[in-house]
């Protein structure tokens, strides 16, 4: 009885000290009296731990749909893609039929220089049998990834019974944002950014040169799927292209003062056409970028509506490692449009359904069904051409989504691995005859066709797979899963950039891109020149 009487007792001292009290920490003593109550006089067994994230996350959830809690492992994983670089052995991987696939071995990298080889299969980490035991990505990741200058074991299988073992020596592997840059044709540069990094500006300015010194006048730059990143780095990009003091972004929030972000004079890409690809997914420090270059008259951004997302979080870092990013102000493009889609406190399901709601409008296949209100009419600062506010970059020149070929069959072949699988499966038995027959791309992308006992390979997986064969959707998917197959055998004989090299001649967007940038008379017709 004295063990619940002393609780009681205390909890009773504690809540009348806390009515006593009746300024601004009377909210924060509720918290810390409810947390007080439940650890000490709850039937069961509880966790505080538990308790109070429970209670954060309880919070940020009646908030905004981007104000976020992460536990300290979530958020290593969140940041480590941004930061530019990790600790580890150097090495990109696809995990097939449970087994992991060495499709790239980074140059200079702590693998490379043991010798591993793309195409290897890593069986054993350590003592660890990985192959065959359907263990996660994560997990496979953790045993491969370590602190610098630690050493690892790992066994692979390379096309002979034996297992070959390597012992690496793990070191700082830099991650890259910049997935291709290559001339599209004698006059035009293609450069692909994934994300808005640590190291995205440094990556794009070295692309920039290399693709100037090959006789590039205009540039094509890809933030289709790009999710954002660090705001720093999308003004620094978007500094490139704009000339000097000219307002990139500003924020505000309640209780942050507007802040302006200009550019400054030494932007390596001012002169010359330019074309911004986006999509639905693009969003962010993607929007940020292409709203200053779409206000300004800079370039023409191609491509269907953004995702919308122009809320500033500030991290706040916990003791434990753990983190709350917490939205603090609204980011708007230089004309005064605010990025941020709209949106209900608390109701993230909704929020999480406007994609999917775009596409029941019929907002993705069609500009007409996309509609604004006057209210949010906006004049670009050049030409005074009409923009919309009220939540992502309208694209000035609008490209449908393509449905015709993307079918259910189609869907589940990719969604099994299977696309990935018949090409690493070509891959396995004919790499040195294409290392032979291709050693330059070009020949490669000209004269490699995927051919039909490839596809029929791929319908007897899919069999296997329980996929049930459908001729019609199987026809009209065809063309697309050929040209990925080349795409991925392309990448992983070669690099990324030539799978977008490949890819490309299947994207619309960027088909549209290369005949409006050629186009001198349209190209300024879109800007209202």
């Amino acid at each position: 009885m004295k063990r619940i009487l002393l609780p009681l007792l205390i909890l009773s001292v504690f809540a009348a000290s806390m009515s006593a009290q009746r300024g601004n920490n009377i909210d924060a003593r509720k918290l810390q009296l409810a947390l007080y109550a439940i650890s000490n006089l709850y039937v069961d067994s509880t966790s505080e731990t538990k308790l109070v994230e429970d209670a954060i996350v309880g919070m940020l959830e009646k908030l905004d749909p981007h104000s976020t809690y992460t536990d300290p492992e979530e958020t290593k994983e969140m940041t480590e893609p941004l930061q530019g670089n990790f600790d580890g052995i150097g090495i990109q991987f696809n995990m097939l039929t449970d087994t992991l696939y060495v499709i790239q071995v980074i140059p200079g990298g702590p693998s490379e220089k043991v010798g591993l080889m793309a195409g290897d299969r890593i069986i054993m980490v350590d003592d660890t049998l990985i192959a065959g035991v359907k263990m996660k990505n994560t997990d496979v990741m953790k045993r491969l990834r370590g602190p610098k200058n630690t050493e690892v074991r790992v066994k692979v299988l390379r096309g002979v019974p034996d297992l070959i073992e390597f012992k690496i020596t793990r070191g700082k592997i830099p991650v890259y944002s910049l997935d291709a840059a290559y001339m599209a044709d004698k006059t035009t540069g293609y450069i692909k950014l994934n994300r808005f990094a640590a190291s995205s500006a440094d990556e794009f300015r070295e692309a920039l040169e290399k693709l100037k010194k090959q006789g590039m006048k205009n540039l094509i730059l890809d933030l289709q799927g790009n999710g954002g990143g660090y705001l720093n780095i999308a003004i620094d990009l978007a500094d490139e292209f704009l000339g000097k003091d000219k307002l990139i972004v500003y924020t505000e929030g309640n209780k942050q003062p507007r802040e302006e972000a200009k550019s400054s004079a030494r932007g390596g890409f001012e002169e010359g056409r330019l074309v911004v690809l986006v999509d639905e997914t693009s969003a962010s420090a993607s929007e940020i970028l292409s709203g200053a270059v779409q206000d300004w008259d800079r370039g023409v951004v191609v491509g269907r509506r953004t995702f919308g997302k122009g809320l500033v979080q500030k991290p706040i870092p916990m003791p434990d490692g753990s983190m709350i990013r917490l939205t603090v102000a609204r980011y708007y493009t230089p004309t005064g449009r605010s990025i941020q889609k709209p949106y209900v406190n608390g109701n993230q399901e909704q929020y999480n359904h406007d994609l999917i709601d775009r596409y029941n409008r019929g907002e993705l296949m069609s500009a007409d069904s996309i509609h604004f209100p006057d209210s949010m009419k906006y004049n670009t600062l050049e030409t005074k051409r009409i923009v919309y506010g009220g939540g992502g970059i309208m694209p000035d020149v609008f490209i449908p989504v393509d449905t015709s070929r993307y079918t259910d069959y189609h869907r589940s072949v990719v969604a099994a691995g299977l696309v990935n699988r018949i090409a690493m499966n070509y891959l396995d038995r004919h790499r040195a005859e294409l290392n032979k027959k291709y050693p330059k791309f070009a020949q490669y992308k000209q004269n490699f066709n995927v051919t039909d006992d490839i596809m029929q390979e791929l319908v007897t997986l899919a069999k296997d797979d329980k996929i049930e064969f459908n001729e019609e959707q199987y026809n009209r998917s065809k063309p697309l899963i050929m040209l990925q197959i080349k795409a991925l055998i392309a990448r992983d004989l070669y690099d990324m950039a030539e799978y977008f090299q490949v890819i490309n001649d299947d994207n619309e967007s960027f088909q549209e891109a290369l005949r409006l940038i050629n186009d001198e008379q349209r190209y300024k017709k879109e800007l209202g020149r």
